[in-house]
């Protein structure tokens, strides 16, 4: 994996980094991984970075730790730069849809609080 940056991640307020501070240091060590190759790799497997169909352009970021299955929801903004919004511990097949809602809602705040420039 190379260290330069083909795309940025910036954490949107605190709704990231207050589910990352929940999760086992094993989880949060694949996090940061995950995260690094998202910053630096120009074609991010699926496995890792998948679109949400259905959706108004959110992509998941997928972590395993041994059985575990955990998601968080992003967005782009201007192209390179991805958003990180909520996350949460997968336990069901189907993404819940409370989660879904709620990073439907995070984006569009997200936008609304953006200056035009």
């Amino acid at each position: 994996m190379a260290d330069e940056f083909v795309r940025n991640v910036f954490y949107y307020r605190r709704f990231y980094l207050d589910f990352f501070a929940t999760l086992k240091p094993e989880v949060q060590k694949k996090f940061n991984w995950t995260l690094k190759l998202l910053s630096t790799v120009e074609r991010v497997p699926e496995k890792y970075f998948k679109h949400l169909t259905g959706s108004s352009g959110l992509y998941e970021i997928r972590v395993e730790v041994g059985s575990d299955i955990y998601r968080v929801f992003s967005f782009f903004d201007k192209g390179q730069l991805i958003i990180l919004v909520n996350g949460f511990q997968k336990k069901t097949p189907k993404t819940p849809k409370g989660e879904l809602e709620l990073a439907e809602k995070i984006k569009k705040q997200y936008f609304d609080e953006k200056p035009t420039r």
